[in-house]
């Protein structure tokens, strides 16, 4: 069985313009009858999931059938929903992180809703305070993990901070992905502005690329044919033992390995760890708006946060609710991640993507 986390793993054209329409499937929203519909339409990226009966729990008590229309990655998703905001696909959009939120808010993308539950939302989670365009679903953190067999073959201890991956002694072990092209990699980019802040990073990524950083497109690539830390029956095709995943990744590795291993074979190096927020919000121009706020109304129950770690591989962000144990366990959150305001990361994103792509790229 091959582990693909339930994670957006590559946000194409971040910073770099818009896709075409051609890419955009089924134009116009789906939604059958607008406001008086039966049916609601979640527009989102590949990487939506729920539980069967915790979705037929809401189309039972609400009385609305949910269409999902899953709209490739992030990037592209929030792309397509920007370019079709007049006549948009669906009714709710799920997906936008805090890396691209301010593209997708200065484009006019949402109307206001105040979801019922919002107060219960954890108050570092939230944004856009006074206006409610969107409402934050769920929490992870971009971390750099390592291959707990290659250190312990070599007798290495793994790196724990930023700093520590620019040391001689992890010299060409590590992997991440195009800062341009990959959601992933824009996190660890970010993660290094915040950490060394706006005129340091360039610096630091500096020391990277002396100490022989490799740079491939996407996470897949990265996880899947560069790193050499994967199990659960996925063929391990590389030899860098540190990559640019997720905290998530080691349950993932647990939970559906095949066969299961009794432990994580992957760690994560807590010290580099850049923390994402997804967020949902009702389309402008939607046709079935009471259909839609109903969909985000659920969106934060308790039986949907519950029900997101084991399927999406995310922390929820409503108070009383929690992780299972299992995904717990094996992985943590970040004591004290990096972040940044949506703000910062709006007024510096395409230039950080520019500069970087030309000192790394070049």
């Amino acid at each position: 069985m091959q582990i693909k986390h339930t994670r957006t793993a590559v946000a194409a054209a971040v910073g770099l313009g818009l896709v075409t329409l051609s890419a955009c499937g089924p134009t116009g929203n789906d939604s059958k009858g607008g406001a008086d519909s039966k049916t609601v339409t979640l527009v989102s990226h590949d990487s939506w999931a729920v539980s069967k009966s915790v979705l037929k729990d809401f189309e039972k008590q609400s009385g609305y059938q949910v269409r999902v229309l899953k709209d490739g990655d992030a990037g592209q998703a929030v792309n397509k929903a920007i370019l079709t905001k007049d006549n948009p696909q669906g009714d709710v959009f799920f997906g936008v992180d805090n890396t691209l939120l301010s593209r997708a808010l200065d484009n006019g993308l949402f109307q206001p809703y105040q979801a019922k539950g919002a107060e219960l939302i954890q108050p570092q989670y939230r944004v856009d305070q006074g206006k409610h365009r969107v409402t934050p679903i769920d929490t992870g953190d971009i971390c750099v993990n390592y291959d707990k067999a290659y250190f312990s073959k070599h007798r290495l201890t793994p790196p724990k901070t930023f700093a520590d991956l620019a040391k001689p002694a992890y010299k060409n072990l590590l992997v991440t992905e195009n800062a341009a092209t990959s959601s992933p990699g824009l996190g660890f980019l970010l993660g290094s502005a915040a950490r060394y802040g706006d005129k340091g990073w360039e610096g630091y990524w500096k020391k990277l690329e002396a100490n022989g950083v490799k740079v491939v497109d996407g996470w897949e690539q990265a996880y899947d044919q560069e790193f050499s830390g994967s199990a659960g029956g996925m063929k391990a095709h590389g030899d860098r033992p540190l990559v640019v995943s997720y905290a998530s990744s080691p349950p993932a590795e647990v939970i559906y390995g095949d066969p299961k291993p009794t432990t994580a074979p992957t760690g994560v190096a807590t010290g580099t760890c850049f923390r994402q927020t997804e967020y949902a919000g009702l389309l402008s121009n939607a046709r079935n708006t009471k259909g839609g706020k109903a969909l985000i109304d659920f969106l934060l129950s308790r039986e949907f946060q519950n029900d997101m770690p084991l399927n999406m591989f995310v922390y929820p962000v409503v108070k009383g609710a929690q992780a299972p144990a299992e995904f717990v366990k094996y992985g943590p959150q970040a004591k004290d991640p990096e972040t940044m305001a949506p703000g910062h990361i709006a007024a510096n994103r395409d230039q950080w993507v520019k500069s970087w792509t030309s000192l790394v790229l070049k």
